[in-house]
């Protein structure tokens, strides 16, 4: 495979504040999913980007790892992340300016070291971390 491309779409109607949008994802597992300031700014119905970028980031991480371990010839029995993103108000508007991924993981057979080593390989090679410009921590605990 030389290139892989992927798609999504956004609908908006309405003011910022006060309007209503909808995401539509080229596999149709969001399909017209809504979205709007209540759902970004506060607890209201609905998705938001940053959720989905957090999502993103969290599943391309956790996949990479599964890749690494196959690699290094052990089977995690579990691999379970989560995508802490944190934006911030910056003049204006508003930047993502971290993500800390919090993985728990069950891998029989991995030192501490090697599985370490292996999650920070996993970290710095998806491709959700090559293109995102954020700081990118992570937690890794093996069980």
């Amino acid at each position: 495979m030389a290139s892989i491309r992927r798609s999504a779409s956004a609908q908006w109607q309405g003011t910022g504040k006060d309007g209503t949008g909808a995401l539509t994802t080229q596999s149709g597992t969001l399909k017209e999913t809504p979205y709007g300031f209540n759902a970004r700014f506060g607890d209201g119905q609905g998705t938001n980007p940053e959720e989905l970028i957090a999502a993103a980031h969290a599943g391309c991480f956790t996949m990479a790892l599964a890749f690494k371990l196959q690699g290094a010839g052990l089977t995690p029995e579990s691999l379970s992340t989560e995508a802490r993103l944190s934006m911030e108000q910056e003049g204006g508007g508003w930047a993502i300016k971290a993500i800390a991924l919090v993985l728990k993981a069950k891998v029989p057979g991995a030192s501490q070291e090697q599985f370490a080593g292996l999650a920070a390989d996993a970290k710095a090679t998806c491709p959700v971390s090559k293109v995102l410009n954020a700081e990118i921590t992570l937690d890794a605990t093996l069980e």
